[in-house]
Parts: structure tokens; C-alpha cells; sequence
């Protein structure tokens, strides 16, 4: 059964307490930007099916609930339990997930052979989300190897190797299929055109994988065409790795078959700060989910979830993100600069940061931050 949590319409309505001042990010200007202005009914109240997950999981989703509380955000939230190890997703989590149109998910334990089906890869499957959408970014006060990283790397996420359509065709012999169509190049392009991104740059093994990958390249290419106002070019994805650990500055938006998206994407999150610290999510027609953006650590271990020492900025960044989808700006954006003010701060950071804080002490952090 879901536990459904409806905010306090009364809350929403009524004006809200006067914010504790806070100073502003170094350089930052506090300034409004043009109106919003929404359609009639778009303020009201959206339902969010929200999935806690395994190991770090309930943590960090507790965290985002608290902050959606405090912020007096218009969503609520339809919550289920769906662990790794369960044989399928449940078919009232997928139909809560459609009526919904978006879920907010924490990691999901996905068990190693044994032929056991990845939850993750049903849920894509199932509701089509063919794009994953990872935002790599440097932020502020928080030190890395390298500094103007801002890459978004846009990975097909139900076609190739990684999408495991794959069967034993006799003892010993297992065969692998990859097929691969246009839509995520399409979907790049228009992410670069709508978000002001000046590059686009295909990442690809089209040298020995000429005719599956050479596909996705001419793909790209057709759609390139479409797009003259957008830089694109093409690169190899064992020459990709080694780009991104020396000049990652010099990628923008990355558009990459799946199993190369996965590791391009955990590498470019790593270069930039962590897991921890970047928002992802999952894209269809129709539905979205949003995640933790990198997949390596998602699920954390038991001695972080003893000590109730998740990072959970990964996912209220990606929380904002959902915010921004559902056409909330104004709560993203309050959410966003929130966390951006504890990291630039460097008071409240979990062991993975380089601090000691707790989940909680991070998320009550960000609450007092709120603007």
C-alpha cells in the first residue's frame, strides 16, 4: 500500500514567516528575475510517487521530504517500498508512476548474476524513459582537481549492451543484441538548443563497432544538421575517459550510447566532486524519475547507514530539477541556492565531502539556508 502525504493547503495559502537573513554566495547578486507567470491551476498541489529504496536510500529521500515540507512546496508524495531484490516492480508502483507522471527514487540494490533482473532497467523499459540526463558541475567552495566543469552528459538509457537484451543461445555461448535509434541524439540537441548550450559531442566506438555504433553516429549527424547554431563534434570513447580526467572543461553536453553513458558519466561525476553531489534523472514521453544522477555508490554501505551519514545533496539537487520539470522554478531555484550556500560554506559536509555531519545535520543545514 502507499502512504500518501498531502500538504497543508492552509500552508500554501497563508503568507510564510519572515526568512532568516543568510549571506548571499561570494559574488552573487540577490536579485528576482522576470515574473513567472504561470497558467490559471498551475500552483495546485502535484502528486510525486516517491520510491525510498535500499541502503542510503530512505535517508536521503527522508531529507528531500523534510526540505519539501519546510519550503512548503506544492507536491506530495505517494510513497511505496520497492527493494532490489524483489523479483518485478510492483504494478501499483508503475501505474502510481503514470498517473503521477514523476517519481523521485533512491537507490535500488541491483544484484550481481544470478540472472536476476535489474528494478532499475525494468523501470526504464516499462515506461520508455530512453534518456538519462547526469548534470556534472563544479561547486562552489567545494575543492576539486579541476575547475569550470559544467558537463551534462545524455545517455540512450533502453537500447545497447547495457539495456541486457541478451540470452544463452546454447551452454557456453551467450549472445548480446544492440540496436540503437535516433531519438537520443534528437533529444540532445534539443536539450543543448533549450539550455543555452553551446556544444554537443558524441561519444562512440564507431572504429571497431562500425555498423552499431557507426548507426548512432549517423544518427547524430543527421540530427546535427538541424541544429547549425550548436557545435558538434565526435570522439572516442576510450580517448573520452582520458579527456575528461585531464581537460573535462572542454566537454559541454555529451550524447553517448548506454553502457558507455554509464561509465562516461560516473568518471565526469567523480572529476567533479563526487556522487554525492550530482542531480541525474530519467526522461520519457510521458514520465520522468529523478535520482541520484551517478549510479557508483547510489546504494551507499552499512556502516554510512548506521551512522545516518548519506550525503543527501545529490538528491536535493535532483529534487530541484524535479521542481523545474513539474514548473515550480521558484522553489527549485530556492532549493538550489540553498544547498549551494552550505556547500560554499564548508561548515556542514558529510565523510565523502571531507567532513563528519550526519544526513540530518546537512539537511538542517539546507533548511536554515531557505530563503
Amino acid at each position: 500500500m502507499a502512504r500518501r502525504t498531502t500538504p497543508l493547503l492552509r500552508r500554501l495559502l497563508s503568507p510564510s514567516p519572515s526568512p532568516t537573513p543568510s549571506a548571499p554566495l561570494a559574488g552573487a547578486v540577490s536579485r528576482r528575475g522576470v515574473t513567472y507567470m504561470p497558467r490559471p491551476g498551475d500552483g495546485a498541489p502535484r502528486g510525486v510517487t516517491l520510491i525510498p529504496g535500499d541502503g542510503i536510500g530512505p535517508l536521503v529521500t527522508g531529507a528531500v521530504r523534510q526540505v519539501m515540507e519546510v519550503m512548503h512546496a506544492p507536491v506530495y508524495f505517494e510513497t511505496y517500498e520497492v527493494h532490489g531484490d524483489m523479483p518485478t516492480v510492483p504494478a501499483e508502483v508503475i501505474e502510481s508512476i503514470r498517473r503521477n507522471k514523476v517519481c523521485l527514487k533512491g537507490g535500488l540494490a541491483t544484484p550481481v548474476g544470478g540472472g536476476v533482473s535489474s528494478l532499475n532497467v525494468q523501470l526504464r523499459k516499462e515506461l520508455d524513459l530512453y534518456a538519462s540526463l547526469v548534470n556534472c558541475f563544479n561547486l562552489p567552495g567545494l575543492p576539486t582537481r579541476h575547475d569550470n566543469v559544467d558537463i551534462v552528459v545524455i545517455r540512450e538509457n533502453t537500447e545497447g549492451e547495457y539495456s541486457g537484451l541478451e540470452h544463452e543461445v546454447v551452454p557456453g555461448v551467450v549472445e548480446s543484441l544492440k540496436f540503437c535509434s535516433e531519438r537520443i541524439a534528437k533529444y540532445a540537441f534539443e536539450y543543448a538548443y533549450l539550455n543555452n548550450r553551446k556544444k554537443v559531442t558524441a561519444v562512440h566506438k564507431a572504429n571497431i563497432m562500425k555498423l552499431a555504433d557507426g548507426l548512432f553516429l549517423e544518427s547524430c549527424r543527421e540530427v546535427a544538421k538541424k541544429y547549425p547554431g550548436i557545435l558538434y563534434n565526435e570522439i572516442i570513447v576510450d580517448n573520452c575517459c582520458m579527456q575528461l580526467v585531464s581537460k573535462p572543461e572542454q566537454f559541454d553536453v555529451m550524447v553517448t550510447p548506454n553502457l558507455y553513458g554509464n561509465l562516461v558519466a560516473n568518471t565526469a561525476a567523480g572529476i567533479a566532486g563526487g556522487t554525492g553531489v550530482m542531480p541525474g534523472g530519467n526522461v520519457g514521453q510521458d514520465t520522468a524519475i529523478f535520482e541520484q544522477g551517478a549510479s557508483a555508490g547510489n546504494v551507499g554501505n552499512k556502516k554510512i547507514v548506521e551512522q545516518k551519514k548519506a550525503n543527501p545533496v545529490a538528491l536535493l539537487l535532483s529534487s530541484a530539477m524535479m521542481l523545474r520539470h513539474l514548473q515550480f522554478p521558484s522553489f527549485a531555484d530556492r532549493l538550489e541556492t540553498a544547498v549551494k550556500r552550505v556547500i560554499a560554506e564548508g561548515k556542514y559536509r558529510t565523510k565523502d565531502l571531507g567532513g563528519t555531519s550526519t544526513t540530518q545535520e546537512v539537511t538542517d543545514a539546507v533548511i536554515a539556508k531557505l530563503d
